[in-house]
This record gives C-alpha cells, structure tokens and sequence, in this order.
C-alpha cells in the first residue's frame, strides 16, 4: 500500500461552483503539490479531470511525473462506453492500475442493471490493458447493491474505489460498508469525519476532519484490507469547512492535507 492524494483533496483549491478562488489549482500544479508532501501518487478525478487536458498538457503530466517518481492515478465520472474507453485509453497511458469512476453524472441516475448492462461488455478491454475499474461508492447506492453489480462484471478487472464517508448518505457506516466492498476494493479514498449535533441539538451533522483526527479507526480499516490481501493505494480526500472565504478555506485545506499525511505515515511508510 502506498499513500497518496488527490484531486479531491484540495477540492475547494481545484474549484467548486460558485466558490472559485482567484486562481484555481491545475493539473501541473497538484504533482507539485504531492511532491512537497512526499507521497507517491496522484489521483485525478472528475474534478480535474486528465480527459480534459489537450495533448501538451498531458504529455508535460507524463513526464514531469515521472521525474518526481510519482505515479498517476485516472478517475473520471459516469459510465458511458465512449467515456469509459476514453479513459481506459488514458490509464493505459499513464500506467495507472486503476480507473476509478462514479456510477452517477449529473442528472443521468442509471439503475444497477443498467450500470452492468453499460459495463459488462467493456471488462474484456480492462482486462487486455491490465487495468482495473473501481466504481465508487458514492451515496445513492448501497454497498449490498454495489457489491452485486461488481459480482455481475464477472471479471477480476471489476472492483470498487471504497470511500470511507460517502455511504453514509446511503445510511450506513464504514464498518458496514467494508464487510461487504473490503474483499472488492482496488483503490481506497482514505476521509476521515466527524459526527457533530447541530446547535439546536436536533440532529447531527456529518463533517471532514483531517486523516487521523476524526472517528475513522484507520488501523482497523487498513488491518481489514490487509487481511483480505487488498494491497491498494490509499488516496487522502477531504471534506474542508467552508471558512467563510475562499482564501481562508483553502489555506485551511493546505493545512489538513500537510496534517493528513505526516498523521498517516504511522500507519502508511511508502
């Protein structure tokens, strides 16, 4: 297991609508980023996404990465055949093990059968490149069902990208979730969380914390995969609070993933 970051772990940096900064964190930019911390890979997602880069950026990410020695991870969003071997294409590329994508694209919610019926063909082309797909589980489906639709590929190069928060939406925990997604899981969204009543103190709510300062027992999920013999890269991510300005917000981000990193090299050393 090496660690690593990514594109969701500067989200507020990268840029999110309605809430950009002055200048927004690019692709060259989050390489160099992940060098100053001293981790070993990147991943981009569709946040920043390499499918949509022009060729001279591409090639600059490619060499420019490996003379940092740093390995590339692709991500994207959705299941559309052209997008996916797009994709495929580019992870093939990049040497990336994974293409980790997310079931749902904006208003297009497909059903389970419909996710297997999209991807199913492709898992031969996964299979001649060597890479693997990781759907994430994000928050509409359960991890019983993402668990089935991975069983319905049929194909060792099916798999999840399993985050640690994101099923909470989908009411459940991260125990819950990896009983059922550790044995499935080729890439791993390390987020940790708090759960904090709301002032009235009717309700909770859900938020991020730096790796290793929240509610997320990270020796016990990591002792999971590992007994399960899933030797997967784990991506740092982030839920930063909004600090009521973008300059502020992302400087806090900065701070959380410096944090995130020197917290998880107890447990993560490559």
């Amino acid at each position: 297991m090496r660690l690593g970051v990514g594109s969701f772990t500067w989200p507020w940096a990268v840029g999110i609508r309605g809430y950009e900064p002055p200048k927004t964190l690019g692709a060259r930019a989050l390489l160099e980023k992940a060098a100053s911390l001293g981790v070993k890979v990147v991943q981009y997602c569709d946040n920043l996404a390499l499918e949509d880069l022009d060729e001279s950026e591409l090639h600059f990410i490619e060499t420019r990465s490996r003379a940092l020695g740093i390995s590339v991870e692709v991500g994207t969003r959705g299941i559309e055949p052209a997008r996916l071997r797009k994709n495929l294409r580019l992870a093939a590329r990049f040497h990336s093990p994974i293409l980790r994508t997310v079931t749902d694209r904006g208003k297009t919610e497909p059903t389970p059968e419909e996710v297997v019926r999209s991807v199913r063909p492709l898992m031969p082309e996964f299979a001649r490149a060597g890479v693997r797909l990781a759907i994430e589980n994000h928050d509409r489906f359960d991890s019983a069902t993402l668990a089935w639709i991975v069983a319905k590929l049929g194909t060792k190069f099916g798999g999840v990208c399993l985050d640690t928060v994101n099923s909470f939406g989908a009411l459940e925990g991260p125990k819950a979730v990896v009983e059922r997604l550790a044995r499935h899981t080729v890439s791993l969204h390390l987020k940790d969380f708090r759960i904090e009543r709301v002032g009235s103190m009717l309700g909770f709510s859900v938020r991020g914390a730096p790796a290793g300062r929240g509610r997320l027992d990270v020796p016990w999920l990591l002792g999971e995969l590992k007994a399960r013999k899933r030797d997967v890269n784990a991506i740092i991510e982030l839920w930063t609070p909004w600090e009521g300005s973008t300059a502020k917000t992302v400087a806090l981000e900065d701070e959380w993933a410096d944090e995130s990193v020197r917290n998880m090299r107890e447990y993560i050393r490559a």
